[in-house]
């Protein structure tokens, strides 16, 4: 099996050919964008792998410190200020993560609904008679 990230046909897409740059940039920011020869392809990837490796980097220690702190965070002799401040200082770059990841996400949303438009503006155009 070879994978590729090169861009696809600029050319006018089929239906099909769109809705299935729609799913995959559903499931992985950037890889429908790419199949449907858009450069943006490019960036929301980058956005989207970038920000799901940042999340899961600080996002998995995050579950242990919490995990491991629980009591003292929860418990009923805690300060709830200080309890946020400490929260927020061990969780800002995993929320940075999962703030990335949505706008790739968001932004190869947009570009598959364009694709898909062009698509079915393409589809609508009746065959040329010569």
């Amino acid at each position: 099996m070879k994978i590729s990230l090169a861009l696809g046909p600029r050319g006018p897409l089929s239906r099909q050919t769109a809705w299935g740059c729609l799913t995959a940039n559903l499931a992985l920011p950037g890889i429908g964008s790419l199949m449907g020869g858009r450069r943006s392809g490019y960036g929301q990837a980058l956005l989207g792998f970038g920000g799901l490796g940042l999340s899961i980097l600080f996002g998995i220690p995050f579950i242990y410190w919490g995990l491991a702190n629980w009591s003292r965070l929860y418990g009923d002799q805690s300060d709830p200020v200080t309890s946020m401040a400490e929260l927020w200082t061990h969780l800002r770059w995993a929320v940075l993560g999962i703030a990335l990841f949505g706008a790739g996400w968001l932004w190869a949303l947009a570009t598959s609904c364009l694709i898909l438009h062009q698509a079915q503006t393409a589809s609508n155009v009746p065959p040329r008679l010569d």
